[in-house]
């Protein structure tokens, strides 16, 4: 089984799903109305030159988050595409 890992490692084009936010309550908020929600399938599309933000396939949305905020959530690879 592959250990979590935080929303900013998540290799480009790599699916996963949120596993746990590890946030004050007002960007745990945040994070929850975006969508970001326990079980909730999400890939890393698009990342800035300089790696922040990236943008992420969220429950049929294309979401932006800072490198500061993606590393509050954990999320859970799937193994067959982990190199």
């Amino acid at each position: 089984m592959p250990i979590p890992l935080p929303l900013d490692a998540l290799p480009l084009g790599c699916p996963a799903h949120v596993v746990a936010i590890h946030a004050d309550i007002p960007l745990r908020r945040r994070l929850r109305s975006l969508g970001l929600i326990d079980g909730t399938p999400v890939t890393a599309l698009f990342r800035n030159l300089s790696g922040d933000p990236t943008a992420y396939a969220i429950r049929g949305a294309t979401i932006a988050l800072r490198r500061a905020d993606a590393t509050k959530v954990l999320v859970q690879a799937e193994s067959e595409v982990l190199p």
